[in-house]
């Protein structure tokens, strides 16, 4: 199916003003100050694990994610996040031809999209729901700052449920797109939603250890697990623990792409986590937070 007779709508910035300022002067400064510091460089980003809650939450920690973004080296970015607005059981690509920002309109990359709607593995997201999604939005600044004026197209990819083997299905065809250099992967993903609101609240009462450090403890197996870079590890991990980790298929989605890539290529791949916050370090059962953690992907070839 083709999608060119959706050329001509532009997604708005629906949770500028709210989520983050929609201010560009300000949004700006605010952008450099938290990549500014986001300590030193360690490489080319080829993928990237970054929350999506408010930035006044999680903007600091997004910052070291993509301060390991090589403007010049990216053509395409990959943008996939997980549904909090609509029950998907797969993945779902836009029919939008851009997606605004305030610091500019970023363009899709239609040629990909259809593609991507060949394999039949695709649907297509619905406008009301689009614009209601935060999970891609939120990269979307941090983004748009990081690659500065350079031209580039985007692909956002809203991640449903994943049953069955969907994971390994969507994982070979993004390991044909994850071997070319040239593009990028921003992973949309909270880690722990701990406390009674997220039905979510495991502590070992007995321990004089307080439930924020169980808490991190709880998230460090997982990332730890993600660093591993096999998909059966960090699979088992969410079977074990439940860990409210809303990101989990699109992470599970890029291990799967990276083991497809790294199976049929001599490169040596390695995820590393940089930064890790809470919103609120809980100390009773009846408190609660939710867990921000960055990291990337670097791939070097042997």
């Amino acid at each position: 199916m083709s999608l060119n007779g959706y050329g001509d709508h532009t997604r708005a910035a629906s949770h500028a003003g709210s989520w983050y300022s929609g201010n560009q002067r300000d949004l700006d400064r605010q952008l450099t100050k938290w990549l500014d510091n986001a300590g030193d460089r360690y490489g080319t980003a080829r993928a990237l694990i970054a929350p999506h809650a408010g930035y006044s939450y999680c903007g600091e920690t997004a910052a070291y994610a993509f301060k390991q973004v090589v403007s010049s080296a990216v053509d395409r970015v990959f943008i996939l996040g997980p549904s909090h607005v609509v029950a998907l059981s797969g993945c779902a690509i836009t029919t939008c031809s851009k997606y605004r920002t305030p610091l500019g309109d970023m363009t899709v990359d239609h040629t990909i999209n259809e593609e991507l709607r060949a394999t039949r593995h695709f649907d297509l997201m619905d406008r009301r729901d689009e614009e209601a999604e935060h999970s891609l939005e939120m990269q979307l600044p941090f983004l748009a700052k990081v690659m500065g004026s350079r031209r580039y197209t985007i692909v956002p990819i809203l991640v449903g449920s994943l049953p069955g083997s969907r994971a390994q299905t969507y994982g070979g065809i993004f390991a044909h797109y994850m071997e070319d250099p040239r593009n990028l992967f921003v992973i949309s993903s909270d880690f722990c939603h701990w406390g009674d609101r997220f039905s979510f609240s495991p502590y070992d009462r007995n321990s004089n250890v307080p439930i924020y450090e169980q808490i991190t403890s709880l998230d460090k197996q997982g990332m730890n697990a993600i660093e591993t870079l096999n998909p059966t590890v960090f699979n088992d991990y969410l079977k074990k623990t439940q860990n409210t980790i809303c990101g989990r298929n699109p992470i599970l989605i890029m291990l799967q792409a990276a083991e497809h890539f790294r199976i049929s290529n001599n490169h040596t791949h390695e995820f590393k986590f940089l930064h890790y916050t809470q919103s609120n370090k809980v100390r009773s059962p009846s408190d609660s937070s939710v867990s921000y953690a960055s990291g990337v992907l670097f791939v070097h070839p042997n």
